[in-house]
């Protein structure tokens, strides 16, 4: 995880000198610029742990809350995946707020606790002899919870980083957070092997099986990411120029420090930044839960068939989004971050307009009197899971976009050609947009301590995350895809033009009050 940070390392601290200008004076010490990387790379790895969190024990939810509570079905299960991000959005703003005020180690440190208490209660969630289900969601809400110090990650790495390092460095934190998602099933995987029965520790009524083995090597990172952040993490905050700055939460006083610059933030961008935010958030979060419902639609592709398939899709677009953030931190230096999100928001639009169903061949229909096997009402976590519910024999049930659906009778079929190619689009076009938001709004901010601003950012992507869902499934459920992603087209649409509208005020806190040029 380390290398992510090299070549934001190598970059010149200090950019071109302004004429006349005594800012550029002072030189970064080589002890307080190795002090302040050792501590952005620790939070790249507190980044991707906290994806790996969420990741690990996706693909074992299911048949877990099955095992452990028979009257778990499977709507309580999309509590359980939901409640991770509901946890999430409660504990940003709290966890942001904390580290205004006070030394990132605080924050950071409890928040990494809860995560590992929420991954040993859920380890021992059989336990109990009721309520099994219930004791399962108030351990993936703390974990959840306990991944509300993304808000802290982001407000640190913004503070410790001059303007030409903080692209790269948040290119690098978004990289850190994919490879924590792709990765996390495939540790659960390895687990797999261990078995349902496992072993079990009798002494402290512990089972060590396929369902708890990754909790508890959560756990286990999770205790060493504190040690971690105790021993190595140190509180560095410089101005967009990369000069040592004081702040109400350093630790150590220097006679090189500068005071933070003062003047208003432009909150007009700090809002449009946010709502720019929600939007990118939301349109990933419905693609990613509607992908499996319409391949099962459009293809007549079996349960199996579609969970299979579209995985291997996600995970294809997850490597994509790994590749994007890379290239964008050159990209970015050629063109700049307002261009970035720009072509990003366009490049999604082009990948839905793609979506629309054109032409005059039909999807099969499922004539059958049988519920519709797609999975409207998912994120893309139950999706996976559901690989769990699908029986072992070769009776799958029929195929095709079922009758009940009217739309499936009128509504020309998207071609797997259409499909994959507009995935293909999506999947450039989020993580560039997704990064260069997040840059800008650290850019807006400024010097000024940012962590309560840095929790609302959080907080708006995991209320995106719980309501595109939601959105998606009904309306395709009731008018299908024409209607569903046309209005998501409308939706960039809106948010393109949003970006037009205050496209000039999206400028870093220095260039807007004239300490640095553009």
């Amino acid at each position: 995880m380390a290398s992510l940070g090299v070549e934001a390392e190598q970059e010149p601290l200090l950019g071109h000198s302004i004429s006349g200008s005594r800012e550029w004076d002072i030189i970064e010490t080589e002890e307080h610029y190795k002090s302040r990387w050792r501590s952005i790379r620790i939070l790249y790895l507190t980044m991707f742990l906290s994806s790996v969190g969420f990741s690990i024990v996706i693909m074992s939810i299911w048949p877990y809350l099955q095992k452990i509570d028979q009257t778990a079905d499977a709507s309580f299960l999309g509590w359980v995946i939901a409640s991770f991000s509901l946890g999430q959005m409660v504990a940003s703003p709290i966890f942001g707020l904390w580290s205004n005020y006070r030394p990132r180690k605080e924050p950071l440190t409890v928040s990494i606790f809860i995560s590992v208490a929420a991954n040993c209660l859920y380890a021992y969630v059989q336990v109990p002899a009721s309520h099994n289900k219930y004791y399962m969601l108030v351990a993936r809400g703390l974990v959840g919870f306990g991944a509300g110090n993304v808000a802290v990650i982001r407000s640190y790495i913004a503070g410790a980083t001059s303007l030409q390092e903080r692209t790269s460095s948040m290119a690098n934190t978004s990289a850190c957070q994919a490879l924590g998602f792709i990765l996390g099933p495939v540790f659960q995987t390895c687990f797999a092997l261990i078995g349902e029965k496992g072993v079990t520790w009798d002494t402290i009524k512990l089972q060590i099986n396929m369902y708890t083995a990754p909790v508890l090597l959560g756990a286990f990172l999770g205790i060493l990411n504190i040690i971690l952040i105790l021993a190595v993490l140190r509180e560095h905050r410089v101005d967009d120029s990369g000069r040592q700055c004081k702040s109400i939460n350093f630790e150590e006083a220097s006679t090189d420090e500068v005071q933070v610059p003062q003047g208003n933030i432009d909150q007009v961008a700090v809002m449009a930044t946010n709502v720019l935010f929600f939007v990118i958030l939301f349109i990933f979060a419905l693609f990613e839960t509607i992908v499996t419902p319409l391949t099962m639609d459009m293809y007549a592709w079996t349960r199996e068939q579609a969970v299979l398939y579209d995985g291997i899709i996600l995970a294809a677009l997850g490597v994509e989004a790994v590749i994007i953030f890379m290239g964008i931190k050159l990209l970015s230096k050629k063109v700049g971050e307002r261009a970035i999100l720009l072509g990003g928001l366009i490049v999604v639009w082009v990948g839905f307009f793609i979506l629309l169903p054109w032409g005059h061949q039909f999807p099969k229909i499922q004539w059958e009197d049988l519920h519709n096997n797609s999975i409207p009402n998912t994120t893309f976590g139950e999706i996976i899971v559901t690989l769990w519910k699908i029986p072992r024999d070769h009776n799958e049930g029929p195929t095709g976009c079922p009758v009940e659906q009217a739309w499936c009778l009128y509504t020309p079929m998207i071609h797997l050609a259409q499909f994959l190619t507009s995935a293909v689009l999506i999947g450039i076009g989020y993580p560039s947009c997704n990064v260069m938001s997040y840059t800008l709004y650290s850019k807006i901010l400024g010097p000024k301590p940012q962590g309560i601003y840095m929790g609302w950012l959080t907080a708006s992507g995991s209320a995106a995350r719980i309501l595109g869902p939601v959105f998606i499934s009904q309306v395709y459920a009731a008018w299908g895809p024409r209607w569903a992603f046309s209005l998501v087209c409308g939706m960039v649409v809106l948010t393109i033009t949003l970006l037009g509208v205050v496209y000039r005020r999206l400028i870093a806190f220095s260039v807007r009050h004239g300490r640095i040029q553009e």
